[in-house]
């Protein structure tokens, strides 16, 4: 009798990069573009259920009911303890929710999970803590540094994703913290941990773990070389919420920033400082961002961002520099360059100002991003300020979006901006006249309302 072939396991081959995936191997990834990036995975096999086995079973499968009569208990948010990550989390962690935190080795997100977690255990909450990087003794000498020990706080150093689901189910934690989801490993799946399918289906058996039991779960995910999280962006659009913590390891100051968040804003920021204890929030970030400003300085003008509903003085510096080249440079740090450009444009056509021959160089203090177009009229004043060699005025805040015409527009929330900068001592405002109509001027701030960037300049110098 001749002796039974075992069938050949089936393969496939996905993009590390996308998650798109191919019968074959293929050099550069028709989806992302990226090259090399395609690596040979199993196919999980169906008569053992695939990945979410166990899982899908214990989900009954609901019926469709009309969207009034679905029953909701209000259970409150549960509060980190950490101020500033409740604000950008929308005021807590809501019952069942995924939260995804992503940012570059090295920036604190290991150190902002741990001192939340240390937080909550400290009131009433029993938090697990799933590290696949770090052994419990290393995780009890960063605690002890951090100052972050309590009795509720549980630590455990795991990869395999169904023991850790056993260990939840039997110390039923209030919340969870999986660091990193790139660690993962279920063994469903051939595939190494960290390969698309892994992150994939570690995450979705995550969330339905989440969603069945209510306990709020935290993902830490490493970042690629562009800053965007690794994996599948399928990733992104499982989870509930996505923040990112950004800013750079040489300075002192980190953002947390929302970028998705289906229980609240996706504008708010928090601001940490890096010191030897771990993370210290930031409650006033204008002072901080201001503390050096250099007195009388050419191309230094102060503005004010919105982050959410949080107003920030933030100092934008221009150094405008004669250039032996044949082509100037424009370097632009926590701006967009393309909008920099268009200033730039607009100076030289509506100004008069010869910036053809000059490198013009662009910083944000600080390391803060600015995305919004009511700094337009601050990048153009410091770019001027530099050219000209004639500093602005120390307490003067500069306000207003520049369009193409020259025209300087209205912007919103200017009694929030305003207030912000009368706290911390501005006495004098240039904003668009558009906008100084529709605002109640703080006492002993002088309102300077201007249409056209000529007219600005004059106010200025």
């Amino acid at each position: 009798m001749a002796a039974m072939v075992k069938p050949m396991a089936k393969t496939i081959y996905s993009c590390q990069a996308c998650g798109y995936q191919s019968p074959k191997w293929l050099g550069k990834c028709p989806d992302c573009g990226q090259w090399d990036s395609f690596s040979e995975e199993k196919v999980a096999d169906k008569a053992r259920g695939g990945p979410l086995r166990g899982i899908s079973s214990a989900l009954k499968s609901p019926a469709p009911v009309p969207i009034d009569e679905v029953d909701v208990e209000d259970q409150g948010r549960l509060s980190t303890r950490i101020g500033e990550l409740d604000r950008v989390l929308g005021g807590g962690l809501v019952a069942g929710s995924l939260v995804l935190i992503g940012g570059d080795p090295g920036i604190g997100k290991s150190t902002l999970m741990l001192q939340a977690l240390h937080g909550m255990a400290a009131d009433t909450s029993k938090v697990l803590y799933v590290s696949g990087e770090e052994s419990v003794q290393q995780l009890r000498l960063r605690s002890r540094r951090l100052g972050a020990g309590a009795p509720r706080l549980l630590v455990v150093s795991e990869i395999d994703l169904d023991a850790i689901l056993k260990m939840v189910d039997t110390h039923r934690p209030d919340v969870l913290v999986i660091d990193s989801i790139q660690t993962m490993y279920s063994s469903d799946l051939a595939s190494a941990p960290g390969s698309v399918s892994q992150v994939r289906d570690s995450a979705m058996r995550l969330m339905l773990n989440a969603k069945k039991s209510g306990i709020p779960t935290l993902l830490v995910g490493h970042v690629t070389k562009d800053g965007a999280i690794a994996g599948p962006k399928l990733l992104e659009h499982m989870v509930d919420t996505v923040l990112y913590f950004e800013g750079d390891r040489n300075h002192v100051f980190r953002i947390l920033r929302a970028v998705k968040n289906r229980f609240g804003s996706t504008n708010e920021i928090g601001v940490f400082e890096m010191q030897a204890g771990g993370l210290i929030e930031v409650p006033n970030p204008s002072a901080v961002f201001l503390s050096e400003r250099p007195d009388n300085a050419a191309g230094s003008v102060v503005t004010a961002t919105m982050e959410g509903t949080r107003p920030i003085l933030v100092e934008l510096q221009a150094l405008a520099s004669s250039t032996n080249l044949g082509t100037a440079r424009r370097t632009v740090l926590g701006l967009d360059p393309q909008r920099v450009a268009l200033l730039v444009a607009v100076m030289e056509k509506k100004l008069g100002m010869h910036l053809f021959g000059h490198d013009i160089f662009m910083n944000v203090a600080g390391g803060v991003k600015i995305d919004e177009p009511s700094v337009d009229l601050a990048v153009l004043a410091a770019i001027a300020s530099s050219f000209l060699d004639k500093p602005v005025a120390g307490e003067t805040l500069v306000l207003g979006e520049v369009g193409l015409a020259g025209e300087v527009r209205a912007i919103g929330n200017m009694a929030a901006r305003l207030s912000e900068a009368h706290k911390m001592g501005f006495h004098r405002c240039l904003a668009p006249k558009g906008s100084v109509k529709r605002v109640t001027v703080p006492d002993q701030i002088e309102l300077i309302g201007v249409d056209t960037v000529e007219r600005a300049l004059e106010a200025l110098f």
